[in-house]
């Protein structure tokens, strides 16, 4: 075996890494697939979930990483599935925000508890600072993430010969 254990394990991390983002992208689409959803719709209404209350079609472009005009025609989707309204902010009458339609939600919220029902059990043997291990990781690779999809929609990637 050639390689450092340190290069070792980290390609070994990298194989598992790219397994574990299909399996996940692939447990998405059926998930989207059931619910008659498009994928990218089905993560927005698991952020839209996260937020405090309801939010500008700007704010679902900066969660998404998509385009104003996609957020707007992925909000017309939504809409047109029963998973959000539209309503005028009371604070701002000419701003418009999107709202999650809470029995919608709450189905959504059911499926995902019967597909997550036993996702504790892959932490019982973990001690908490293994927990606070995986949390700092998995923070910093949305991060990372949400950096490289900007780079991709720029085009930064395509004047780079080193691909780093």
């Amino acid at each position: 075996m050639s390689g450092t254990a340190r290069e070792r394990l980290l390609d070994e991390l990298s194989a598992v890494s790219r397994r574990y983002m299909a399996s996940y992208a692939l447990f998405n689409q059926a998930v989207a697939d059931h619910l008659k959803l498009h994928p990218t719709d089905l993560q927005c209404l698991n952020l839209l979930s996260l937020e405090d209350g309801p939010v500008t079609t700007g704010r679902i472009a900066e969660l998404t990483g998509l385009t104003t005009g996609s957020a707007t025609r992925l909000v017309d989707r939504l809409e047109k599935a029963g998973y959000v309204v539209r309503e005028r902010d009371a604070a701002d009458r000419r701003r418009v925000l999107v709202a999650t339609v809470p029995e919608r939600i709450a189905e959504f919220g059911r499926l995902w508890g019967r597909l997550s029902g036993r996702w504790y059990e892959l932490f019982e043997g973990l001690e908490d600072h293994e927990l606070a291990l995986l949390i700092g990781h998995m923070g910093r690779t949305v991060e990372f993430t949400a950096g490289q999809i900007t780079r991709l929609r720029e085009g930064a990637l395509d004047s780079q010969a080193d691909g780093s």
